[in-house]
């Protein structure tokens, strides 16, 4: 019997940075740590805020674990997933 691959689906959230997080690698990490791969759409990056939005894509797994993992750094995730640009 095949196993069943898992699903790949792309979501977009809001990321906005607190200013000590603005000059990290957040991003680069999430994808290096969960194999995920990132479009940016709109970002704005300032000496003390930073917001991006980013289309995520991997399973929901990956793309789960990939949130958690910058909510913990304390990066605030919205699922944009509702709103059309």
């Amino acid at each position: 019997m095949r196993k069943e691959q898992p699903t790949v689906r792309t979501r977009r959230i809001r990321l906005t940075f607190p200013e000590d997080l603005i000059t990290q690698p957040v991003i680069h990490g999430m994808v290096r740590r969960f194999d995920i791969v990132t479009n940016i759409r709109r970002a704005d990056i300032r000496e003390s805020t930073g917001w991006v939005i980013l289309e995520v894509t991997g399973t929901d797994r990956q793309l789960d674990d990939a949130i958690a993992y910058a909510e913990g750094l304390g990066v605030q995730v919205d699922d944009l997933e509702a709103y059309v640009e």
